[in-house]
């Protein structure tokens, strides 16, 4: 597996069909996921005598409880070491999702089970299975069911070996796609991911859970260790609980027996039946502890914390209850299922997705095994310990771990965030928008600064398409601070996606481009009088249907605001920004509808700007926000990372963009809507928009229709 993503990574070739196969790898993985989950639940609780689940149950659950909550703290605990690093990204659709509504019934109760299955709803199946295996429990012929269970589950699990022979081709395909994507800023956070689980699977597998045990139990902290050293060299070797959980059965039945039966003698209220109880445990514990969303799987939640702060954004308390109450139902089952609606708790970009899978692959995967192996040790000998009575707490073990190791781990993970800091981390959002060219076509093209010549009006009764032949060149006004769709990139050079749609026009009309710098204000005039054919896009207001005559739709922009990352939270619904009185919003000329802020802005400030660059300056800072078009939005914060983007919920309606035109001239009108539709057809539009709107680099090798230029 390693190989194939060592391969893939370096690989500069792009097959044909590697999209394909590792989409298919990804869902083959899937595949056996729920299937597996609930009949691994049914089958562990329904062996379980319904006496003895009662009796230990209460214990079990308090033990397992403890742990969890000391695992996930340290979680919690770790981002402590992600270094202050500038961050911001392209746009994309995580950009305008607003948060979920978060309804734990609908989650949780599965009111049609099938529904929970198709839907790949975790939660849900876990308490369905949970019930079904409670019930068989009580049930009276239940040993014929779970053969039967049992031989299907070992087909899921023959099933899902079979895939796994896939992984190194699975996986290749995977980093193919991830190199060709994955940019040097994008690995160095994927270093801090990996180094700072490393040091957070370290600290809890040899430091703090063995610890803990060797103090409120009789066994010793290298007794615990030896139990699970070979388990643990085996499982970080092959990066599979799974496989080891034979292995730690029969280790800790060692541990337990040889503990339990060098105390008996000094301690005869230990039973017989106590022994025989304790030592059945770990054939119990390590099963279903395979299932449960703990150990190695709760490294998941830290690469969503990691996510999250690397593509810039702040974390509200709500969103970190919303992360453990639903998040951790999601880890019943495997931790690449769970990951795209971890990743959407939050709000993450799911591009994410591919590194989490490099990550995983590469390194934490084997962390991952690592930490399940002794947090499941761990789990059986203190339940173990409780069950034949030999809690002992030892008050200077006790003392001396419950001071240092919170020191320890604090020191550790600023140790880590100082060390990060030093790293030679280069920001380069700026630079991968400012540097872009054009992908399609190239066209001829003129640019003037102002509207020249205004007072040589040409012939009225001639029509657009006739005067744009005659001229040898189509006549088109942008708008200044137009980002993404109009700008200069670092070579001087005007370029972007309304740029580049104008040039496929161009070349589809066989003549040349003349760019004319304009003012919103004078689009009409200038396009009205024919000196312009038409504007780049503007968003298809009342106010500019009054104005101007505009062609179909090219694309959408959902509004959203720019504010600074600290602000983020004043602006999550808008019925509270309405209602604020001490707020002031910027919004840009082209956003701008005295009869919409009239509607709904009744409290609060707003004002009008020529251009989004003024809100950045020092002497606009008592503006809050800028309300303004998503992907414009994400595009302004990659040139100030200190800024983030903001979609209040609910969510709203987007607004389209179109481009104005000459008026009074029905066959151009005509044209343009054929034309647009076409483009729109032959996926031209959503390629460029992939790549100027959404930063991405769309593998054209599959597509020939077009040569690059």
């Amino acid at each position: 597996m390693l190989i194939g993503l060592t391969i893939g990574a370096i690989s500069s070739t792009v097959f044909t069909g590697v999209d394909e196969i590792a989409n298919a790898f990804v869902m083959l993985l899937q595949m056996t996921a729920l299937p597996y989950i609930a009949l691994s639940l049914i089958i562990g609780i329904g062996n379980l005598s319904p006496k003895k689940v009662s009796s230990g149950f209460k214990q079990t659950l308090v033990i397992l409880t403890a742990m969890l909550t000391l695992v996930l703290v340290y979680i919690l605990l770790a981002p402590i070491a992600f270094p202050d690093w500038k961050s911001a990204d392209f746009y994309s659709l995580n950009t305008i999702k607003t948060s979920q509504e978060f309804d734990l019934i609908s989650l949780f109760i599965p009111s049609n089970p099938f529904h929970s299955f198709a839907h790949g709803l975790i939660p849900s199946v876990v308490l369905f299975s949970i019930l079904v295996g409670v019930g068989l429990m009580q049930a009276k012929a239940k040993k014929q069911a779970l053969l039967a269970l049992t031989g299907l589950n070992n087909a899921i699990i023959n099933v899902s070996n079979m895939v796994m022979r896939l992984a190194p081709l699975g996986v290749f395909c995977i980093a193919l796609r991830a190199a060709a994507t994955v940019n040097s800023e994008q690995i160095d956070g994927l270093l801090v991911y990996i180094v700072t689980a490393g040091v957070l699977v370290f600290l809890l597998s040899f430091l703090v859970l063995p610890a803990i045990v060797a103090t409120i139990t009789v066994l010793g902290y290298r007794q615990i260790i030896k139990a699970s050293r070979e388990a643990m060299i085996t499982a970080f070797a092959t990066g599979s609980f799974f496989i080891v959980i034979p292995l730690i059965v029969e280790k800790t039945k060692q541990l337990i027996y040889e503990v339990t039966a060098q105390n008996s003698a000094s301690k005869p209220t230990i039973s017989a039946e106590q022994i025989v109880d304790a030592i059945r445990v770990p054939s119990i514990i390590v099963p279903i502890s395979f299932s449960l969303p703990v150990g190695g799987k709760l490294l998941a939640l830290l690469f969503v914390l990691f996510a999250a702060w690397f593509s810039g954004s702040q974390i509200s308390l709500d969103q970190y209850l919303n992360l453990l109450v639903a998040g951790l139902p999601q880890l019943f089952g495997s931790s690449s299922v769970a990951m795209p609606n971890l990743l959407e708790l939050l709000n993450v970009p799911s591009s994410f997705f591919e590194l989490f899978l490099v990550a995983e692959n590469l390194i934490v995967g084997r962390f991952s095994a690592l930490l399940s192996v002794i947090f499941s040790s761990c789990l059986v000998l203190l339940i173990a310990t409780n069950i034949t009575q030999q809690f002992t707490l030892k008050w200077r073990s006790f003392t001396k771990y419950l001071i240092i190791l919170p020191i320890i781990s604090v020191i550790t993970f600023l140790t880590l965030r100082i060390t990060f800091d030093n790293i030679s981390y280069q920001y380069q959002g700026y630079s991968k928008f400012i540097e872009r060219d054009f992908i399609l076509l190239d066209v001829e093209a003129k640019v003037l600064p102002e509207p020249e010549n205004i007072e040589v009006m040409p012939d009225s009764s001639v029509d657009v398409l006739t005067r744009i032949e005659q001229r040898g060149f189509i006549r088109v006004g942008y708008f200044r601070d137009d980002l993404p769709y109009a700008f200069h990139n670092s070579d001087g050079k005007l370029v972007g996606f309304d740029i580049e749609i104008i040039n496929l026009l161009a070349d589809d009309l066989g003549v040349g481009i003349e760019f004319v710098r304009i003012f919103h204000e004078q689009a009409k005039t200038l396009l009205s009088s024919g000196y312009l054919d038409m504007t780049t896009g503007i968003p298809v207001l009342p106010s500019n249907m009054k104005e101007l005559t505009l062609t179909i739709p090219y694309t959408t922009q959902t509004v959203a605001f720019i504010v600074k990352e600290e602000k983020r939270s004043e602006f999550t619904n808008w019925k509270n920004i309405f209602k604020r009185d001490d707020v002031i919003i910027g919004i840009p000329e082209l956003f701008y509808s005295e009869n919409l802020i009239k509607r709904y802005f009744k409290h609060g400030k707003v004002w009008e700007i020529s251009t989004p660059r003024l809100f950045f300056k020092e002497q606009y800072q008592h503006i809050d926000a800028m309300l303004f078009g998503a992907p414009t939005a994400s595009a302004w914060t990659l040139l100030h990372p200190e800024y983030t983007v903001v979609a209040p919920s609910p969510a709203q309606p987007p607004l389209s963009m179109a481009f104005a035109i000459n008026n009074e001239d029905n066959a151009f009108e005509l044209f343009m809507r054929n034309w647009i539709t076409m483009k729109k057809n032959n996926n031209d539009i959503n390629r460029l928009f992939d790549y100027w709107v959404a930063g991405k680099n769309p593998d054209f090798l599959s597509n020939n229709l077009i040569e690059l230029k």
